[in-house]
């Protein structure tokens, strides 16, 4: 396998063969030039190189940039970019997806992680470096998009036809996905759908209803484009057809727009994904190309600049050089069913190896601490603990399956609902070691279309556990769900206020329309 190092500013979602030039792409608001660090040299297939230590800066024009399919797709290589965790701090989704929930506990010594712990405790306030730093972190990636959408738009662009439809495909899809998370944690947003110029630069708040209109428009589109698989291995990591019908699924179902949703899932099994035999190859840096994921954030180790997931440091002990900051609740172990395999496989805990080494109460302050987006010690030593290998898998085949369930219960089709629902539990328990206890997991037969919907959201909590995605659930899920799982360790939780995040302050400051 050829070996390659890379300079570059930014850090790519993508595999170090996919980006020979790149990646940092910022827009001149007076001059509207394009911005890139481009590297010089071209990719060796069989010999390990190293490129030019310093990258070149280069100015591109609109025309230039799109003058071409070979700089065309740095524009687009650098949308991928914001998605991310080489600096986990600058891309807090973990902060806001799920230690703003039950799910988790932010932990450190007193008043270190001061705005985590706001968030924690909803104390919240516009400046909160979280709140702010994923808004802004989010946006550059839209601004990202939009170079790209913009710059296609002209007649007299040099890209081939074939190379336009797909990075057209590519920049909406990503787009989609960002407007995606930004208006489930925000709600009203600005809704920017070019590239922001001083003429545009101040815009109001569009309805969450038309930011989700938006988001439908890009990725129907963006899945008439998109090929199902990309067939080079140096493609891996880059947007597909089934990643937009699996968002275009989500929307759907967080709208209650039910028989959509059903649908989409469908569409979305029938390109032959499947879950994986082993649950943790969702969570193995050497499982990567498994058939369950859709859509992954792509880290490398080793590279320099840092390539790797810095979740890995986050989330592990400090006692092995981590930061310790990141603390799965006795509620969400409480919430795993007895026996459940996968609580051993999301969780550590006394008594259970964290990995290659043994795991110490002492490290968390509730008996806790996360194995999702953790690497045993074999293959992230101490010494570079924030440079993992790992993907985060946004988007996998077991959550779409619970969608689609959840979907079909909506609609009084219980007893389908149950067929997607029970694949998922199949899995699970399969995934025991040695003689299964009787019963354990067993299919749920309940059709009782209340009784189902919470065993449902059970179910969709122990298996996407730790994966960012619990504070869109718990507030979706409504005002009484919402304030009996985040009032008895948040008691200043109000579901009217706190519904959302606040828009940040940075935003406030600069865009007098927000107000």
């Amino acid at each position: 396998m050829a070996c390659v190092q890379w300079v570059l500013t930014g850090v790519p979602t993508l595999r170090p063969e996919l980006i020979p030039l790149v990646l940092t792409l910022t827009f001149n608001l007076m001059k509207k030039r394009y911005i890139l660090p481009v590297i010089l040299g071209l990719m060796a297939s069989t010999s390990c190189k190293k490129f030019l230590d310093e990258p070149a800066l280069g100015y591109y024009s609109n025309e230039d940039l799109f003058a071409n399919d070979a700089t065309a797709r740095t524009a687009i290589n650098a949308a991928y970019i914001p998605l991310t965790f080489s600096d986990a701090a600058a891309n807090p989704l973990w902060v806001l997806g799920d230690v703003a929930t039950d799910d988790v506990v932010i932990g450190g010594n007193a008043g270190e992680q001061a705005d985590y712990t706001s968030v924690d405790l909803y104390n919240i306030l516009p400046a909160n470096a979280a709140v702010q730093a994923l808004w802004a972190r989010y946006y550059d990636g839209i601004g990202r998009c939009n170079i790209v959408t913009d710059g296609l738009a002209a007649e007299n662009t040099g890209t081939s036809a074939e190379v336009r439809k797909l990075l057209l495909g590519e920049a909406k899809f990503l787009r989609a996905y960002y407007y995606f998370n930004l208006t489930n944690f925000y709600g009203n947003i600005p809704l920017r759908l070019n590239v922001t110029t001083q003429q545009n630069a101040a815009m109001p708040a569009s309805t969450q209803a038309q930011v989700y209109t938006q988001i439908e428009k890009d990725l129907t589109e963006a899945a008439a484009a998109l090929p199902e698989k990309w067939t080079a291995t140096n493609d891996a990591g880059r947007a597909t057809k089934g990643a937009a019908l699996s968002l275009l699924a989500k929307a759907s179902l967080f709208q209650k727009k039910y028989t959509e949703a059903v649908n989409y899932a469908n569409q979305v099994e029938a390109l032959g994904y499947a879950l994986t035999d082993n649950f943790m190859d969702n969570f193995n840096a050497s499982a990567k190309n498994n058939n369950e994921v859709i859509f992954s954030v792509w880290h490398i180790r080793n590279a320099q600049p840092l390539q790797g997931n810095s979740l890995n440091y986050w989330f592990a002990p400090r006692d092995l050089n981590g930061a310790g900051v990141f603390y799965p609740t006795q509620n969400l172990v409480d919430n795993f069913e007895a026996n459940d395999p996968r609580l051993d496989m999301t969780i550590a805990r006394t008594g259970k190896p964290y990995y290659d080494s043994e795991f110490k109460p002492a490290w968390s302050t509730t008996g806790y601490l996360s194995k999702k987006h953790i690497q045993p010690l074999s293959e992230v030593p101490t010494t570079t603990k924030n440079d993992g290998a790992l993907n985060y898998e946004a988007i996998r085949l077991a959550d779409i399956l619970l969608v689609k369930a959840e979907a079909l219960n909506e609609q009084n089709q219980s007893s389908a609902a149950l067929v997607p629902l029970n694949k998922v539990r199949e899995r699970a328990r399969k995934n025991y070691s040695g003689t299964a206890p009787a019963g354990l997991l067993a299919n749920i037969t309940i059709t009782n279309q209340a009784q189902l919907r919470t065993l449902i959201q059970r179910e969709r909590r122990s298996e996407l556990a730790l994966e960012f995605q619990r504070f869109f659930d718990v507030m979706r899920y409504g005002q009484g769900y919402a304030e009996a799982a985040l009032k008895p360790s948040a008691p200043n939780f109000n579901y009217t206020t706190n519904r959302f995040f606040p828009i940040p302050q940075n935003e406030r400051n600069t865009n007098p329309a927000i107000n």
